[in-house]
């Protein structure tokens, strides 16, 4: 059991968690009929269930293609030979289902155009490192991250809760994308010498080391300030106790990115990333919540 909680990648999982959180946090105060706890933990087990998913599907089709043979992050199942290539596949195809199932339920009582998005979703993070032109060994990654656990996680909770999308929804969308996207920065970072050496070209990989360092602090940085910005915007100040997650939370894992941490020192970073995602959600979602 324990390889397999160890191939979900934990560590990565604020990334579905959070946006959740802060969409029903924007619906707050809006719904006629009060919040629908049900649709709240509906939206959340479909979005775990995507980035567990991925996270077994990038397992695989790296595993297969031999792309992660060697690493120095965290343990790969198939590449490690704990786990058999087809049960991987087979682990993947099983969360996926849970998104569908249970996504599918939730279009039924929302709107058929939730079938649209989930099946967009889930091909997303199937292609992710699957097929033969897989985008994320093209430097895509970093903007499915954004879109689908950003943007559509986010807004989406709200668009389930309320049956319509809010300005504000999309507004707060994007810091949630950029924590997000840091996590995979991270990784990407972390791997640049193993993802040259078999011809990934993630977006790292393209930017090089010292830009890449650049854009995670941009990432935090910037998630910071755009709350703060959208705080402002919205005249409530409330929000605003979101940024202390970045801007306060932030600063560790950005000083050892600064100072050139590189291989397992970065696996810290991660955790540190994933604590900022988690912080800065339930601080956000606080300050959306007060009405």
């Amino acid at each position: 059991m324990n390889r397999w909680i160890t191939g979900a990648r934990p560590k990565t999982l604020p990334a579905a968690i959070v946006p959740v959180a802060v969409g029903a946090g924007a619906a707050t105060g809006l719904a006629p009929d009060g919040i629908i706890w049900w649709r709240v933990v509906a939206a959340g087990v479909v979005s775990l269930a995507l980035q567990i998913g991925t996270n077994y599907a990038n397992d695989y089709s790296d595993g297969v293609k031999g792309t992660d043979a060697v690493r120095v992050g965290p343990v790969r199942l198939v590449a490690s030979g704990l786990a058999s290539a087809r049960s991987v596949k087979l682990a993947a195809l099983l969360a996926f289902a849970i998104a569908g199932v249970v996504g599918g339920a939730l279009a039924l009582v929302v709107g058929p155009e939730l079938f649209v998005v989930g099946a967009a979703a889930i091909a997303a993070g199937w292609f992710y490192t699957g097929g033969s032109k897989p985008y994320g060994y093209y430097g895509f990654g970093e903007l499915f991250v954004f879109v689908f656990f950003g943007v559509v996680a986010t807004a989406g909770t709200t668009y389930v809760l309320l049956e319509k999308l809010t300005g504000l929804a999309l507004a707060v969308s994007v810091p949630v994308g950029f924590l997000a996207c840091a996590l995979l920065v991270v990784n990407n970072l972390r791997d640049i010498p193993t993802d040259k050496a078999v011809g990934k070209q993630t977006l790292a990989v393209r930017l090089g080391d010292s830009r890449t360092r650049l854009m995670y602090v941009c990432l935090i940085g910037g998630a910071g300030l755009i709350i703060i910005a959208i705080a402002i915007v919205t005249g409530r100040q409330e929000i605003a106790g979101g940024a202390i997650g970045p801007l306060l939370f932030g600063m560790p894992p950005q000083r050892q990115i600064i100072s050139g941490a590189t291989g397992k020192d970065l696996i810290p970073v991660l955790a540190g990333t994933g604590q900022v995602q988690l912080a800065t959600g339930l601080l956000l979602t606080l300050g959306l919540s007060f009405v």
